[in-house]
């Protein structure tokens, strides 16, 4: 009779997992570089808007901002400018490409003159696609 040698890895009791360890390091890194860019992704030049009760159209990834403010001074994004300035800047913020929609905030003060004033200079300047940017899911009373 022939007796068997048993090794220790002949267990038939094997556990075999998965290390996830990894998994949530990389988690966790994506995690804290999301925290840190959120906020860069936002335009933090105050204006009061005025509201709109219509379903926004959708934004995309690295949209142009041109800000008219209260006291009629622009910014584009978060740099202020001159009406002179307006076309370099906006030249440097859409890198060169005039098709590139531009988003104009106007604050509510602004009466409409001025706003049709840098609408004009947008248009001398090559840019034709602009969108109005209002607040959302906000009726603020006025009528049509």
């Amino acid at each position: 009779m022939a007796t068997r040698i048993r090794h220790a890895d002949d267990s038939p009791h094997e556990a075999s997992g998965i290390n996830v360890t990894p998994f949530i390091d990389v988690m966790l890194v994506l995690l804290v570089i999301f925290m840190v860019t959120a906020p860069l992704t936002t335009v933090n030049v105050p204006v009061d808007l005025p509201s709109s009760t219509q379903q926004p159209a959708p934004r995309p990834d690295d949209p142009v901002f041109l800000t008219v403010k209260a006291d009629h001074g622009l910014a584009v994004g978060e740099d202020d400018v001159t009406m002179d300035g307006l076309a370099p800047a906006l030249e440097a913020a859409s890198r060169g490409n005039r098709d590139e929609r531009i988003f104009l905030r106007a604050d509510r003060a602004v009466d409409y003159g001025t706003l049709m004033g840098v609408m004009d200079r947008l248009r001398a300047a090559g840019y034709l696609r602009v969108s109005l940017v209002t607040l959302q899911g906000h009726d603020d009373g006025a009528g049509p």
